[in-house]
């Protein structure tokens, strides 16, 4: 992450954006090209998890969930930067296409026999991504080109682990892995410390913030897509009796709920803040690096809900699915609130700890209450949530959308 807003001092042709004043950088093609390695690889998370609602196998999706997710924003990161109508930026996302399009596939075996690929497809992508950056930034000020070196090496230690992770079994494998993860995600908030070169600030981190926001928002779509296939999938395969109906209506009025909440204002208003702000490092890392990891988990695992509610409908809800029907709108709410406190400056939204507090009180009865009874009531709190916060901030939107058209 490097401050961009530079020229290249050699004089060569540079690979970065041009900055557009007044602007922002629009989403290219190739960027939505690559995107489609990563609708296939939450397709490959959401099923492994449903096949395995155990602790473990929990434990084992969200280590693989918070790679994929790695891997994706640290690529919109790059691109936030790089132009990528320049041939040389289009051949990186293509090989790391590649690469990621193979880590997809090994996902549900990565803790079986394919562990190593799924590795050495990570490591390659992290890896390979970064010294392309140091490579691109040869010619740039030194600053710039400290921080890729910075990023490098974190990224280059704990590839050891992924790689010796790769090459073990069981616990040792989940263990090296683990601590790989933790030293990737300590990275940005530990500024990319390294002895001897110092430490980043989040204002060399010179991102065009409604690029960033954008990309993100795509991100949101991509993981809501996977869940009105899965509906839709489901659906189609059930003997559409009354159960298989009324799974599909809470199905999608929760998918429905989940998009209002997050893009009926939240887009906007976090696009705004990250354009006027004087530090949009710091707003990027935090708002849209890390929270909104928990708002896309949020999804899958709802789309993992809403399978159960099609596959099991009368069942009574065990601890495994009780936790998935509970937590995956849990885990939006949170992501959400604590996106929207974080880039808009406010108190955590009054709403969505309503919604939480619901949820909460809904763990005590949920294991004597059927799957489609326990997947209706998140389906309800998520859409009290948005007509809550729909109602609440009628003006605000009045007020924003009259800019927009301004």
């Amino acid at each position: 992450m490097s401050d961009t807003s530079h020229t290249n001092e050699g004089g060569g042709p540079s690979l970065l954006r041009q900055r557009q004043a007044g602007g922002h950088s629009k989403v290219t093609n190739i960027e939505l090209f690559f995107d489609l390695v990563f609708v296939y690889a939450i397709t490959q998370l959401s099923h492994t998890l449903l096949a395995d609602l155990s602790a473990l196998g929990a434990l084992h999706v969200l280590l693989l969930f918070l790679a994929v997710w790695w891997v994706w924003i640290f690529t919109g990161w790059i691109t936030n930067w790089l132009d990528p109508e320049r041939l040389a930026v289009r051949l990186l996302l293509l090989v790391l296409m590649f690469a990621g399009l193979l880590l997809s596939t090994a996902l549900p075996q990565a803790f079986d026999g394919h562990g190593m690929v799924f590795a050495s497809a990570y490591v390659f992508m992290q890896v390979g991504r970064s010294c392309f950056m140091v490579w691109a930034l040869r010619q740039s000020p030194l600053a710039a080109r400290r921080n890729f070196h910075r990023i490098t090496l974190w990224l280059m230690v704990s590839g050891v682990l992924w790689l010796t992770g790769g090459a073990m079994h069981g616990e040792l494998r989940l263990l090296c892995w683990a601590t790989a993860m933790a030293i990737e995600y300590l990275g940005p908030a530990m500024s990319f410390y390294v002895p001897g070169l110092g430490r980043s600030t989040t204002r060399e981190w010179d991102v065009e913030g409604g690029h960033m926001a954008e990309r993100c928002s795509l991100f949101v779509i991509i993981a809501l897509g996977e869940s009105v296939v899965m509906t839709g999938s489901s659906f189609a395969a059930s003997g559409r009796v009354l159960d298989a109906w009324q799974a599909f209506v809470i199905a999608f009025v929760g998918c429905v709920a989940m998009w209002w909440i997050y893009f009926d204002l939240a887009v906007e208003r976090g696009s705004r803040s990250i354009r006027q702000s004087s530090d949009p490092g710091r707003t990027a890392r935090l708002g849209y690096t890390y929270l909104h990891l928990l708002i896309v988990a949020g999804i899958v695992v709802g789309a993992v809900g809403d399978q159960l509610s099609f596959s099991h409908p009368m069942a009574t809800a065990d601890v495994g699915q009780a936790a998935v029907l509970l937590g995956g709108p849990a885990l939006y709410l949170l992501g959400n609130g604590l996106f929207k406190q974080t880039v808009n400056h406010i108190n955590f939204p009054l709403s969505h700890l309503a919604g939480l507090g619901l949820l909460a009180l809904m763990v005590w009865p949920a294991m004597s209450l059927s799957v489609l009874m326990l997947a209706g009531l998140g389906t309800g709190v998520l859409s009290l949530v948005a007509v809550w916060e729909t109602v609440s901030l009628r003006n605000l939107r009045r007020e924003l959308y009259g800019a927009m058209h301004e």
